[in-house]
């Protein structure tokens, strides 16, 4: 990303709806993995440690963070996240079979090679562990984020979930979500386009007043979106595991997709 942008991201991710909802979400999906607070964790792409200051907050204790930029460890490090460490995320300076939880938020989408991101994903989770995906979805929302980020492409479920099966991945469960915000963020970003507003970050277009509103609706979304399963949204998050070498993988498509019990990594 821009470094105008981290410093945006930096002085808003404390607040600011969108990663306040995200992290709720994120750390809903963790508490149904029921793992234990030395689980070892990897948070790829940290950025500024939105998800670190959640990992921090429900009381693990064993996380660590990975991103290519000084200038995110920095912001990390003053806030007093937890550790992070310098490293891409097409060759993740750990051993294979070294965490049981990956969190690659809003990661794989800034890589050329998304592909190889996952497979080192894939390399670095135990056999029995889980990670959460998301990333922005539908390029037809390209926008000024998009730009700002650095960002080399929007997903199609489809696409996300043929390459984590190529990557070794079984899909556990997947939905979109900021759905219902689909239309106005589709809005909102032809209009700056158009107008030609300059921004350092679509963050920036907020007031306390919007903060609140864009809040209240965006929980009830992430809520409606675990149970409704729409076939559209901003984002989409997929739960998913290392392929099990003794069974043979499905084909995941963009209509189907694989369900798996749950497995408590504490007992693995």
């Amino acid at each position: 990303m821009d470094e105008n942008t981290y410093a945006v991201e930096s002085e808003v991710e404390q607040t600011h709806w969108w990663f306040v909802v995200r992290r709720s979400l994120i750390r809903s999906v963790i508490d149904e993995l029921k793992l234990p607070p030395n689980a070892a964790i990897l948070d790829v792409g940290t950025s500024t440690g939105t998800n670190l200051r959640m990992l921090k907050e429900v009381g693990f204790t064993n996380f660590l963070g990975l991103d290519m930029s000084p200038e995110a460890i920095r912001w990390c490090e003053e806030k007093g996240l937890g550790a992070v460490r310098q490293g891409d995320v097409c060759a993740i300076p750990f051993p294979d079979d070294s965490f049981d939880l990956v969190l690659a938020t809003d990661i794989i989408e800034h890589v050329d090679d998304d592909l190889q991101a996952l497979k080192e994903l894939q390399r670095v989770l135990k056999k029995s562990g889980r990670i959460v995906i998301t990333v922005p979805t539908f390029p037809s929302l390209w926008g000024l984020q998009d730009d700002v980020a650095h960002h080399k492409r929007r997903y199609r479920r489809r696409d996300l979930l043929e390459k984590l099966e190529k990557s070794g991945f079984e899909c556990d469960k997947g939905f979109h979500f900021n759905f219902l915000l689909f239309a106005p963020i589709w809005t909102a970003r032809q209009v700056i386009r158009l107008a030609k507003v300059k921004l350092k970050s679509e963050n920036q277009i907020n007031s306390p007043l919007l903060n609140r509103i864009l809040k209240a609706i965006f929980y009830l979304d992430v809520a409606l979106a675990r149970r409704l399963n729409p076939p559209f949204g901003v984002s989409l998050l997929i739960l998913a595991s290392p392929q099990r070498a003794n069974e043979s993988s499905p084909g995941l498509t963009e209509n189907t997709m694989r369900i798996h019990p749950n497995t408590r990594v504490s007992d693995q």
